[in-house]
């Protein structure tokens, strides 16, 4: 198996806004899924209490101790947080943009480093320019995808250090504004919670928090998400979903292509998208368990950095009246 060099360049347009006038077209009610789901407040309440607790819990304990917990229940914990950021940023708790903003910072304060409004911006690009590289943020740097490609122990560094890789990301992006009041806000309670972990119960709580982030989204089952979504694991499809059991304490983010064709319908629904339209989704490949496909890309030389879809031209394509987007639909997108 010889490195590759380059990504998969692709002349079309990225799938899902095609696929959901078509999906629509035969089944309407799919309509009715979209909306806001309030309750979520009270899962993002209830994980940030459990990270609270569990920091208070470890900080007299064995650094043995702290690490396993950080690994077997905080980082299921943090991601479960992601999701929640993630729900903020498509709006879908609540109607007023600021509400969902706050809400994001609530639930990215354990996690310690501020990312929820950051992540916002990011995101909502990375659903628009889905494949451009200069503005999607969840597509590697040329230097980083050259630097990692296929090997086993590179992944094992990117795994590890996924967070750092996503920073570096940042000075490539065009068309975002890096800096405001509300990153402020983000970076202000994020200081402030920190600070105040630290002096209630001292430095094994503040790591237990930080293992916990980075166990999260790194070098642990779950860092397989990352992989899941959008990198080539099956031919040149783009865009993977995860039916595996996971999705039950990951409030259903495997259900990805469902979010990417319907992103404003909150996590709670989107099962119902693949059973209101099963001709479309049981048709795509789909990843059953985070765990197999973790190891799968750590041993698997076919898989590197390069396996990922890149277009030009901020993905423009001359699209007919059947395949144009809803703009109700595609307004979180």
């Amino acid at each position: 198996m010889t490195k590759k060099d380059s990504f998969i360049y692709s002349d079309i347009s990225e799938p899902h806004r095609i696929r959901t006038k078509k999906i629509l077209k035969q089944h309407p009610q799919i309509r009715n899924l979209i909306g806001k789901n309030p309750n979520t407040i009270f899962a993002i309440i209830g994980l940030v209490a459990l990270q609270i607790v569990l920091a208070w819990f470890v900080a007299d304990k064995s650094w043995w101790l702290v690490a396993g917990i950080a690994y077997l229940i905080g980082a299921f914990a943090d991601h479960a947080l992601f999701v929640m950021i993630h729900e903020c940023a498509h709006r879908l708790l609540f109607k007023k943009p600021e509400a969902n903003r706050l809400a994001g910072i609530l639930a990215n304060m354990p996690q310690l480093f501020p990312s929820s409004v950051s992540f916002e911006r990011y995101h909502i690009k990375h659903h628009s320019f889905q494949g451009v590289h200069e503005l999607d943020a969840d597509l590697p740097n040329h230097w980083e995808a050259k630097l990692i490609n296929n090997y086993f122990i590179g992944k094992i560094l990117w795994l590890l250090f996924y967070p750092l890789f996503q920073v570096f990301r940042i000075s490539r992006l065009k068309e975002i504004k890096p800096f405001d009041s509300w990153v402020a806000l983000n970076w202000g309670v994020q200081i402030a919670f920190t600070v105040t972990i630290t002096l209630l119960f001292g430095p094994k709580a503040v790591i237990f928090l930080l293992l916990s982030f980075f166990f999260s989204v790194g070098l642990h089952p779950l860092g397989a998400r990352w992989i899941q979504e959008h990198y080539l694991t099956h031919g040149e499809q783009e865009t993977y979903s995860y039916y595996g059991p996971l999705n039950n304490v990951a409030f259903n983010v495997g259900y990805h292509n469902e979010h990417h064709d319907f992103p404003s319908i909150p996590w709670n629904r989107l099962p119902q998208i693949r059973e209101g339209a099963p001709s479309f989704y049981n048709t795509l490949f789909f990843h059953k368990s985070w765990t197999k496909l973790f190891f799968r890309f750590l041993f698997d030389k076919e898989i590197s950095l390069y396996s990922r879809i890149v277009r030009n031209d901020r993905g423009k394509v001359k699209l007919t009246d059947e395949s144009k987007p809803d703009v109700e639909l595609m307004s979180t997108h």
